[in-house]
């Protein structure tokens, strides 16, 4: 039988059927669409508390490349829905085991414009974690990362674009978390009640060789 979902989930869980996109992201899907892909919100509690499943992609993707990310890409004929997306790029790209993984939602699609993906956010428990195995190919590191360190305001603060767009930055565990992914976060970690006042006026410029891997300023 597989494990309940702990307590501290159930605001979390319990916001899941009001939440709407813009609460995760400013950019939502066009009416065009895009190409479909999911990503795993693959939430545990680990030896400090609560934690999340990080991954910093690697430097030689052609999309997205060097970038914070929760696992995840773009859709295959198989998989039958986001959920499955989600759960097969998991396994492929750090190891996780289906098995003891938990799916507790499927959250509203959102936008990456940069690649042209209508992203579908699963949301999942990880009831039974395995160990993580980074596939050099697709993923440089990977980290389960406590929510008690994401909230922490030392960890926090705001990145800007060349193009002078600002959003929320996490700065842990080695990776700076910028972009959609922290954007993402950042609305989980409200909807989940855990996060904690921060100085998001300690705005900080993208470093030089994120721009650069992005194609330099745009």
């Amino acid at each position: 039988m597989t494990p309940a979902a702990p307590a501290w989930l159930d605001p979390l869980r319990n916001a899941v059927s009001t939440i709407r996109p813009e609460q995760l992201s400013r950019y939502l899907p066009p009416p065009e669409g895009g190409r479909d892909s999911a990503v795993l919100i693959l939430l545990g509690e680990g030896p400090q508390g609560p934690d999340v499943l990080l991954v910093q992609r690697a430097d030689a993707l052609r999309s997205h490349p060097g970038q914070p990310a929760f696992p995840g890409g773009a859709a295959d004929p198989g998989d039958g829905g986001p959920t499955g997306t989600a759960l097969r790029e998991a396994a492929e790209e750090v190891g996780v085991l289906v098995a003891g993984v938990t799916v507790l939602a499927e959250l509203p699609q959102l936008y990456l414009p940069p690649s042209g993906f209508v992203v579908t956010p699963v949301l999942a428990w990880w009831h039974e974690p395995s160990v993580v195995v980074v596939d050099p190919q697709e993923t440089e590191t990977a980290h389960r990362v406590p929510i008690a360190e994401l909230v922490d305001p030392a960890n926090r603060y705001s990145w800007r674009h060349p193009s002078g767009f600002v959003g929320p930055a996490f700065d842990v565990r080695g990776m700076l978390v910028w972009g959609f992914t922290a954007g993402l976060l950042d609305g989980v970690l409200t909807l989940g009640g855990w996060t904690r006042p921060w100085d998001d006026g300690d705005v900080r410029d993208l470093p030089p060789r994120v721009v650069a891997l992005l194609g330099g300023p745009r």
